[in-house]
Formats: C-alpha cells, structure tokens, sequence
C-alpha cells in the first residue's frame, strides 16, 4: 500500500482493492478459497456500509451502519490471523492486518462520536 488516505472512506475502498489484488489468481486448496472469498466478501462489505453510513437518514441507522463496518473489519482482521498461521497467504500480509486494526479503531472512534 502507498500514502494511506486521510478519508476513511478512500481508506476503506483502497483496503478492499488491496484484498482483491492479494486474492486475484487460482487457488488450489479448500481453505484457501473459503477464507479467500470470506475475506474479500467482508472487506468489501466494510466499505460499502460505510458508504452508506454516509446517506442513512436516522441516527439510528447510521450507527447501524457503522457497527456492520466495524463487524466486518473484524472478521478481515481474524480471517487474515488465521491465513497468515495457516501459510495460507502467497505473501506476508501482516500491512493488512494492521491496516484492518487501524480501521477497526477509527470506525469505532466515529461510532463513539456518533452516540
């Protein structure tokens, strides 16, 4: 990954392009296609709902919102512990385990400040 970002928006989106580019070629094991699909699926996750975070017209759906991203950042986080335990990773991606940890706070820091 390059310069992070300042929007956590841009900072989600580059998160889940940098899952799909790590994950874009065949896999060849069972494990490795169910936690690779898995991760993509809530990495994207992540930043569509925060996405729509933005244009929610309740208080109240809007923190929903925001609580689905950060459940989802933190399945990317344990999904990438566990493939980088596993050696299910083509690289060491620890950048994207740390990047899904700083995620997860600032996501909860804009949950807090919502309340």
């Amino acid at each position: 990954m390059s310069e992070k970002p300042y929007d956590v928006e841009d900072r989600l989106i580059l998160f889940a392009a940098d899952v799909v580019k790590e994950f874009d070629f065949p896999i060849k094991t069972y494990a490795s296609k169910y936690y690779a699909e898995q991760l993509i699926r809530s990495s994207g996750s992540a930043a569509l709902n925060y996405g729509e975070f933005a244009g929610a017209g309740t208080s109240k759906d809007r923190i929903n919102k925001l609580r689905i991203c950060l459940k989802e950042l933190k399945e990317c986080k344990n999904n990438l512990r566990i493939q980088l335990k596993a050696d299910l990773l083509k690289n060491d991606q620890r950048n994207l385990v740390d990047e899904s940890l700083q995620l997860s706070k600032i996501v909860a820091t804009i949950i807090k400040n919502q309340k």
